[in-house]
């Protein structure tokens, strides 16, 4: 689940079709309580990842933690394709009166326009926040700074810019943890670990700097 996961974060379709093809779960959502299906059409580029996830067997009535439908995720993103894709193997909702393409679309509209529960965005950041911190504990650092941006795309905050910072120091992105450092800095301005990371990054690119400077000054045997 965790591979796949990751697989679609890269948007790799390659990398995903081999994992499908070595035997990943297409309905397991890893440590997030999502299925690749639901991630797809929560988020726009994803278009040939459901294709073949439908083909290779993913259920399309399996519902995100707030009870949505894979067809209504993409009828909120207003992605014909995808809900032309999803109608003919998704179950009815009784909530949609018009059974439809075009019903659902326009349903889902009609629902995107109410204002967003806070609560539940707040459950959502939480829920992939708990995903980024899963991946940044199994050390895989490349695919943790990826779910920590999709965290921070739902809802930025300091602590999500922070651990993406480290994430970006320990892959030697010195120019990257600075962004994210300066970012958290300036939602918590006083906060220590804001100005360690910053301090961190800066250290970073010094000694980045320093190391790539040292054939100029040490000219190797062949440039002499």
């Amino acid at each position: 689940g965790t591979a796949l996961m990751g697989a679609l974060l890269y948007r790799s379709l390659k990398c995903m079709k081999l994992l499908i093809k070595g035997g990943a779960d297409v309905n397991r959502g890893s440590s997030l309580p999502m299925t690749p299906l639901v991630f797809t059409t929560g988020w726009g580029g994803y278009t040939n990842f459901v294709k073949f996830l439908l083909k290779s067997g993913a259920d399309p009535n399996i519902p995100d933690a707030y009870g949505n439908l894979p067809i209504e995720l993409a009828a909120k993103r207003d992605c014909m394709e995808e809900v032309e894709m999803l109608f003919p193997l998704t179950s009815p909702i009784p909530t949609i009166p018009n059974w439809s393409i075009d019903g659902i679309i326009s349903h889902a509209k009609f629902e995107s326009a109410k204002p967003l529960d806070g609560r539940q965005l707040e459950q959502t950041k939480a829920t992939l926040k708990a995903h980024a911190d899963h991946l940044f504990r199994l050390k895989d650092y490349k695919v943790a700074s990826k779910a920590y941006g999709v965290a921070i795309d739902v809802a930025p905050s300091a602590t999500l810019y922070a651990n993406r910072s480290l994430c970006k120091l320990l892959l030697d992105d010195g120019e990257g943890a600075l962004s994210d450092a300066l970012r958290c800095r300036m939602l918590r301005p006083n906060w220590v670990k804001a100005c360690y990371r910053q301090a961190a990054a800066h250290m970073l690119l010094k000694v980045s700097y320093y190391m790539s400077s040292l054939p100029l000054c040490f000219p190797t045997v062949q440039s002499i």
